[in-house]
């Protein structure tokens, strides 16, 4: 089996509560995540093997049904992505800089993994909804050839559920934005 992510958002912070524990305990997964968001949302976010991350999925949306808003079931997840979530990505270098801003969580984080998927870039983070309202962005370093065919992939995917916001690819980024995006 493969490597998954799975990710619910629910309207109800007692509600994602009681969603991630029955999660926990339906099967062998990890939980990366589970916390409440800007507005007022709950987030719960699982990793592990494809089989076990849908079950725990299953168990999660039954536990919070008609309090959930969003959900991702992502099998075969690239392997950066995960860690660019977390915020554990050391990055040495700079090099281009590309910017994707998504309107929901999902959907960034399908972006990132289409994006990392499509060029040899970098991930350096995964921000997602916590003190943005709602929305995420990603931000990756590359070649700038690079980081142009993941901002379009990436852009696309995000594009074709009708949630991009934005995106920015900084060619040459000035020594002072690593103290901000590193």
């Amino acid at each position: 089996m493969k490597p998954a992510i799975g990710f619910i958002e629910f309207n109800s912070i007692a509600a994602g509560i009681f969603a991630t524990d029955a999660m926990a305990k339906k099967s062998d997964v990890d939980i990366l995540d589970s916390r409440s968001v800007c507005p007022g949302k709950y987030v719960v976010l699982v990793g592990g093997l494809t089989g076990p991350v849908d079950e725990a999925m299953q168990a999660g949306l039954e536990a919070g049904a008609d309090a959930v808003t969003d959900h991702l079931f992502l099998p075969n997840v690239h392997p950066a992505v995960v860690p660019a979530i977390l915020a554990a990505v050391p990055v040495d270098e700079l090099d281009a800089l590309g910017v994707i801003e998504t309107f929901s969580i999902p959907s960034c984080i399908l972006a990132a993994d289409s994006a990392v998927k499509e060029a040899e870039i970098e991930l350096i983070e995964i921000r997602l909804a916590n003190g943005l309202g709602g929305k995420s962005f990603v931000t990756f370093t590359g070649e700038i050839h690079d980081v142009e065919a993941a901002l379009k992939k990436g852009a696309g995917k995000a594009g074709e559920i009708g949630c991009l916001v934005r995106t920015s690819l900084v060619p040459r980024p000035h020594p002072v934005m690593k103290n901000f995006v590193l």
